[in-house]
């Protein structure tokens, strides 16, 4: 028997990459498109259903397109139940139909049988966050997966999942929503914890590979992570330090990055310079605009000062400079950073 274990879809969210309007749309709608492609995958490889551990929208007031996609596609898939367990973004108002085969929680333990198999949940709130550990009760021969949306920690609290308390009542795995990247530990000798992390990545801090978690049950819980994402957000530091000119700083951003054209790059520029920065990030985004889905470019990359070559300089650069340099209450990178911005305000261009 297969399950499949997602949370975070965060249907409606914002998305928050800097995005243009245009490109902002578009990615809302293909989190739409994402999790209609994992109902399809469900139903082709015959699962039985899909354990959503919180946060399928947004916000507690969802969009009236999100809530009509969403439940759409539920009622479209009646060979699948759907075991919706609210998360902290999640409210009453993403209730407003309960076909047949959406399966829903409370703030007190909820349990659904499937043969041999029996899935527990529960939603965290302050009423419960203490006394959900010792009212969990798991028949020891059964296959026990469980079902929260919380912070992992090692104290209780409203959103917290303190796992230690989870240890040796029977839980073969721990499905888990809240923090969006997968990740799977060892609970016990016996379980499993995982977060399965979101579907589609909407920021540049939730980079890498997303997706869900396949369980394959048996006599136990088998878990494969599935990447299925539309896209996948990349954060690159590209050392420039070996740059002359900015024809050699394009070159090192073509030998460090492999670009895809479906991906969103966040590239942050870095090293010591010997030449002007001077609209370098610029030039660096529009040379691979047309590389990738979306570039943002960010230039951290300090000026090279060989102090000597400003020991005759009246000017006051050359001042400014020596003075820094000579303050031996900063670090040299300190030192490399303030005087960055020191140029740059002094040549009247922007400093952030």
């Amino acid at each position: 028997m297969k399950f499949i274990h997602c949370a975070d879809i965060h249907l409606g969210s914002k998305m928050e990459a800097k995005l243009p309007k245009s490109k902002a749309d578009e990615r809302k709608a293909e989190v739409r498109v994402t999790f209609g492609r994992m109902v399809d995958y469900a139903k082709k490889e015959g699962v039985k259903a899909i354990l959503l551990s919180g946060d399928v929208f947004d916000s507690d007031s969802p969009f009236k397109t999100d809530k009509a996609f969403f439940y759409g596609a539920v009622e479209g898939s009646p060979e699948i139940d759907f075991l919706y367990l609210r998360g902290n973004h999640d409210g009453s108002e993403s209730y407003t139909k309960e076909p047949s085969n959406l399966k829903l929680f409370s703030e007190e333990w909820t349990e659904y049988a499937y043969e041999n198999v029996r899935i527990s949940g529960i939603e965290l709130s302050p009423s419960n966050a203490t006394s959900l550990y010792s009212t969990l009760r798991l028949e020891k021969d059964k296959i026990n997966i469980v079902m929260l949306h919380g912070q992992e920690s090692s104290s209780v609290g409203a959103e917290n999942i303190c796992i230690h308390k989870l240890t040796n009542k029977n839980i073969d795995y721990l499905a888990l929503g809240h923090i969006h990247s997968h990740s799977e530990k060892r609970l016990d000798d016996r379980g499993r914890y995982a977060y399965s992390g979101c579907l589609e990545g909407r920021g540049f801090d939730e980079t890498g590979e997303k997706g869900f978690v396949v369980l394959d049950v048996e006599d136990g819980v088998k878990s494969t992570f599935v990447p299925f994402a539309s896209r996948t957000i990349h954060q690159q530091k590209v050392d420039l330090s070996n740059a002359q000119n900015e024809f050699d700083a394009v070159e090192e951003v073509k030998k460090q990055i492999n670009f895809s054209s479906e991906d969103l790059y966040r590239i942050e520029l870095v090293g010591e310079l010997t030449f002007d920065n001077g609209g370098l990030a610029e030039t660096i985004q529009k040379t691979f605009e047309g590389s990738c889905y979306f570039i943002h470019v960010k230039d951290k990359t300090l000026k090279k000062i060989n102090v000597a070559d400003y020991e005759g300089d009246t000017s006051l650069k050359g001042e400014f400079i020596r003075t820094v340099m000579a303050d031996s209450t900063y670090t040299e990178e300190e030192k490399l950073q303030v005087i960055d911005v020191g140029l740059k305000a002094i040549s009247g261009r922007e400093v952030e």
